[in-house]
């Protein structure tokens, strides 16, 4: 792929941070819009990530900048895929070629990364909640803050925690500032009454023309507003009865302003800044992409990208030698679908990500996009479960963590027959910590009728889709990594699994080693590297983790002088079920060597997925080290 030069950012290039703002002229912020934009089209072509995002913030992320001052000012974005300009302009721009990558900076805001991001993210709808903390902690006499500004999208805002602070933040009434970055799309189309709610809201006749409108607070706008205001406003209580929604919340609402319009966004930012004494939202209008044609035109709005050609937009993807696990997913549950019309599928927010994209096409009727509202989506799930359907929740695992109150009051106490399809299981790569599926199985596995797989490879995984397919005696879950399967032969259909029935992979002697997903390759690289020293261990894969194949692991303990269990997950899985069983049948009394392998008590920064098992200590010399060291043969030096 040709290299393109860098743009020229004469204006940009004199900004050390943002307090370096403060002497340009509304002209040069324009100018400087515009430069930033080119600078991140430039930095995420050479890196790839997250560029849809924040190419719709440029202009409101100057005027922010322009107008407040971080980071004695909190300036919190919600989710923070849109971070990228803001990383810019805050003295991390000459380190942008390391974003997403080991020892670089992160993808998202970051509290260790710079005191210009006071709150870290990635998950949604958490901006006000942490926003109002901040404002709170002023009234109460915090020292080092003042005002506490959340920028939230629209998608967010289909969470329910973002409602929750909504509201308490009007019964509070302290000064707060949230800004409603309303691009009608977070990473796929917004679902629900309020995206539709807004687009009326901006949609309806000459009012979408006005700059700014609100209620009870027109005095705070600058003169040439004004007018249109009191218009606006008087135009708006016919629209919605009585005000906005916002505003029966207890905020003053302003808006809609026009996004990408400089001009109108440090009007309105520079009057509230010096007027709003109460809770405050304004509601800008934006376009996810803008400004770089690929990313306008995409589907997603270049949410997420590979290295590409600036020029063209084609993006620099290495060919697949073996399908996705998602891909496996998505096509064994249409088959499963075609012979069951029972079967439902539900996701939050992530169609194309969970691969349900495909069922929606297939399966219209039966396939929803519950928003990011993970706590609804998996009631509902248990709702249609106990009506008689077989709903599929489909769902990463850093996500699944958010609806875990209702897993365990929902589904498991009422023994629901809700089928968990666990996508991003282990580390994720670029996204580091916040996206690592790393407690699913702790937090699935100690829940009791809960049954609990894992896929070592995507023929595995065909075959878990078909056990959850098929079984219906109560909740059940699979978990699998992102990412490209090992390239094993495929069978044409799933076939159901024994429940709590593992299997042998290799017969061997002295250790065992027993995988809980996908490890399970490296578990066989482990074993090939041993065997060049004399060393043959019996692999095994368990596939559950609940129920446990007991007569497998007795067998396995009764018959070896160690054993090793190897998972992708932390402290409190599967290993620990393993030693519990083995504790209780007083296996631990006759002397039997045991380790569990699992993620350490950490958090693990974003490198690519095999660093970051190696800096796990899950890679195939770890394993090889592990055995050595149980069987006393010595430990080996570690190797690249």
């Amino acid at each position: 792929m040709t290299e393109t030069p860098a743009p020229k950012t004469p204006l940009l290039d004199r900004v050390a941070g943002p307090a370096d703002l403060g002497a340009l002229s509304d002209r040069d912020l324009r100018q400087l819009a515009d430069e930033l934009r080119s600078e991140t089209i430039h930095a995420v072509s050479r890196t790839g990530g997250h560029l849809g995002a924040g190419l719709g913030v440029i202009e409101l992320t100057v005027a922010l900048h322009a107008v407040f001052d971080t980071p004695h000012d909190k300036l919190i974005w919600d989710v923070s895929h849109q971070c990228y300009p803001h990383k810019i302009l805050t003295g991390r721009r000459a380190r942008m070629d390391t974003i997403r990558q080991k020892g670089g900076l992160s993808g998202f805001t970051k509290r260790t990364e710079s005191p210009h991001d006071p709150f870290g993210a990635a998950h949604a709808s958490t901006s006000i909640s942490a926003a109002l903390g901040f404002a709170m902690a002023r009234e109460l006499g915090a020292g080092d803050v003042g005002d506490a500004i959340a920028v939230i999208g629209d998608g967010a805002l289909t969470g329910g925690m973002a409602y929750e602070a909504l509201n308490h933040a009007g019964h509070l009434g302290k000064r707060l500032i949230v800004i409603l970055n309303d691009n009608e799309m977070s990473i796929a189309p917004p679902v629900g009454a309020m995206s539709a709610y807004l687009t009326r809201l901006y949609t309806g006749g000459p009012f979408q023309d006005l700059k700014a409108a609100a209620k009870g607070a027109v005095g705070f706008l600058p003169p040439p507003f004004q007018e249109g205001a009191r218009r606006a406003k008087e135009m708006l209580k016919g629209m919605t009865i009585g005000g906005t929604l916002f505003e029966e919340l207890g905020f003053s609402y302003v808006g809609p302003v026009d996004g990408h319009d400089m001009d109108s966004l440090l009007a309105v930012l520079r009057t509230v800044r010096s007027r709003a004494t109460g809770p405050t939202l304004i509601h800008a209008i934006t376009r996810k992409g803008k400004g770089f044609r690929p990313a306008e035109s995409a589907r997603d709005g270049g949410h997420a990208t590979a290295r590409f050609d600036v020029a063209t937009g084609a993006q620099d993807k290495a060919p697949s030698n073996a399908p996705s696990y998602t891909s496996v997913f998505a096509k064994t549950l249409l088959q499963e679908a075609e012979r069951d019309d029972r079967i439902v599928a539900v996701t939050a927010a992530m169609p194309d990500g969970t691969g349900l994209n495909l069922f929606a096409e297939r399966f219209p009727a039966r396939c929803f996009d519950v928003g990011i509202a993970e706590q609804h989506g998996v009631t509902f799930c248990a709702g249609l479960a106990a009506a008689g359907m077989k709903p599929f929740c489909a769902i990463y695992s850093t996500f699944l963590q958010r609806g875990y109150d209702q897993v365990v009051h929902d589904v498991a106490l009422q023994g629901l027959p809700v089928r968990f399809a666990i996508d991003r299981a282990g580390l994720v790569g670029a996204d580091g910590p916040t996206h690592a599926g790393s407690f699913d199985v702790a937090f699935m596995a100690n829940l009791p009728g809960m049954v609990v797989m894992a896929a070592a490879d995507e023929a595995e995984l065909r075959h878990m889709t078909a056990t959850a397919a098929a079984y219906d005696a109560g909740p059940i879950a699979f978990r699998f990594p992102r990412g490209e399967g090992v390239g094993v032969e495929m069978p044409e259909r799933g076939t159901p699994l024994e429940i709590g029935r593992g299997r042998m992979i290799h017969a061997g002697e002295r250790v065992a080693i027993l995988s809980f997903g996908a490890r399970l390759a490296e578990v066989e690289a482990a074993r090939e590297r041993l065997r060049a020293r004399g060393i043959d261990p019996t692999v095994a894969d368990a596939r559950f983790a609940k129920p446990l194949d007991r007569e497998l692991i007795l067998a396995l303990a009764r018959d070896h002088e160690a054993l090793i269990t190897v998972e992708e997950g932390a402290v409190g899985g599967f290993g620990s079920h393993v030693a519990q069983l083995l504790a209780e049948e007083g296996v631990f009394d006759d002397g039997l060597r045991f380790r569990s392998m699992v993620l350490p008590d950490s958090f693990i920064d974003q490198a690519g997925p095999q660093h970051m098992y190696a800096d796990a200590k899950l890679s195939a010399a770890d394993i090889e080290r592990k055995v050595l060291e149980v069987l006393g043969v010595g430990v080996i030096e570690r190797r690249a």
